[in-house]
């Protein structure tokens, strides 16, 4: 009679199609139903395709006895919040936690326990705001990031192990992590008391550079935008938005509708771009750090002449940069990463063992302009000889523009073999034209 006449890894198979909630009222039917949705093996299926969980942990991470008893547990936890918001969290932050596990351990295990409900309610007391609902839950998951004196100690410009990650130019260096409450609460007060910050009490401050250079990443609690402070931030409070602002909205899913604000936008872009290798790790004077130099097209050009490889890509400085300057009104960094393919320098026939840079010419343009045309001896004082098989010469620098959207292209001048010993004429080597521009998403 219907499901009744079924067998058991059947019942199984579709309980295990219709969820927890439908499993639940399913169970209240008949006894056999009732035994089938109590199956350990049904509820491990649930755990893993609403939590990605592999064994039975509550959500502070200790071991259960059962499947089952852990997604109550987890149910329970987050009761006062819709549950299709918190899986999609943990996914962000599962998807983030895998990456790091694989590629950056270090800077995984600075990731604090979670914050609790009485947590996040004081930081609202102390602030006077009311945390959106999807920063509410991140926190909850992870209450961000704590570094240790031995962090800071290994390194001359502060811990390189943030989340965000950030890039280096001339003796400058950026690494951004996730701030814990505690520092939300203390560096939202020390901004708050800057003459820009006069009617901004809704905005709290939620990453910030753990070197010296005062990046700073701030969430609107009222509009839900998460926004990165300018040159002027302290003065006049000048901020950049993050995140796309038509994304800031209400969005509707089965369980209604639900607010979707920029941090957990903003986190699960950068997941994407961690993911898909867009950006990597970078290993700098025996320190790993995430940099935020796109390494995957369109954002990276190549180029390859006479086997020279040259890898281009740029990134915004919103703290260097100055809305109210019409001349330098932003300020971009950019990397290039020059290598010499294995076969060796090829020219007009003939195969060299190294060659090395002579000269450098670049095209800076502003919306199709021209504003700087360079021509330079080497590149900051250094003169690279290429061999094959060697890691790539990186160089970086930076340049403002006054628009919002602009571009890079020249070449380089190198003499095959060395410049001590030089086996031929100089040649050019091209530098694809790259772009300069203002992302959707800045980190």
């Amino acid at each position: 009679m219907g499901l009744e006449s079924l067998g058991d890894l059947e019942l199984n198979i579709i309980l295990s199609n219709l969820g927890a909630e439908d499993t639940a009222r399913a169970s209240c039917v008949s006894k056999k139903l009732r035994e089938s949705a109590s199956e350990d093996s049904l509820w491990s299926h649930i755990c893993a395709q609403d939590l990605a969980l592999s064994q039975p942990l509550d959500p502070l991470g200790n071991p259960l006895p059962s499947f089952r008893e852990s997604y109550h547990s987890w149910r329970e936890s987050f009761s006062m919040y819709p549950w299709s918001l918190v899986k999609r969290v943990k996914r962000c932050w599962g998807r983030l936690r895998n990456w790091l596990t694989l590629n950056f351990p270090e800077a995984e295990a600075t990731l604090k326990k979670g914050a609790s409900e009485s947590d996040i309610q004081e930081l609202e007391r102390i602030l006077k705001v009311k945390l959106p609902l999807p920063t509410r839950i991140l926190y909850r998951f992870y209450d961000g990031q704590e570094f240790t004196d031995e962090h800071y100690s290994n390194s001359l410009y502060g811990s390189p192990l943030g989340l965000i990650g950030g890039y280096t130019f001339y003796n400058r260096s950026v690494n951004v992590y996730l701030l814990p409450l505690r520092q939300i609460i203390t560096r939202t007060e020390e901004i708050r008391r800057h003459p820009g910050f006069s009617g901004k009490s809704k905005y709290i401050a939620v990453a910030a550079s753990s070197t010296f250079i005062n990046k700073l990443f701030l969430l609107n609690c009222n509009s839900g935008q998460l926004f990165v402070g300018t040159k002027n931030l302290s003065a006049s409070g000048e901020m950049l938005p993050c995140v796309p602002k038509e994304l800031i909205r209400s969005v509707h899913d089965l369980n209604g509708d639900q607010q979707q604000d920029a941090m957990l936008l903003w986190l699960e872009e950068h997941g994407h771009r961690l993911e898909k290798g867009i950006i990597k790790l970078r290993e700098e004077k025996k320190f790993r750090s995430i940099s935020l130099f796109p390494e995957e097209p369109p954002s990276c050009i190549t180029a390859i002449t006479s086997s020279v490889k040259v890898r281009a890509s740029a990134v915004l400085i919103p703290e260097f940069s100055d809305l109210q300057d019409d001349e330098d009104k932003y300020l971009f960094t950019y990397s290039i990463r020059m290598s010499l393919l294995p076969e060796g320098c090829y020219i007009n026939g003939m195969t060299f063992g190294s060659c090395q840079l002579y000269w450098r010419h670049w095209v800076i343009r502003a919306n199709n302009h021209v504003v700087s045309d360079v021509n330079g001896e080497a590149v900051i004082g250094k003169f690279p000889l290429l061999r094959p098989g060697e890691k790539e010469f990186i160089y970086e620098s930076c340049t403002p523009l006054p628009s919002s959207e602009g571009s890079v292209e020249g070449y380089f001048t190198f003499v095959p073999g060395s410049l001590s010993e030089p086996k031929g004429d100089l040649f050019k080597v091209a530098v694809a034209q790259f772009p300069l521009q203002l992302p959707d998403y800045i980190f």
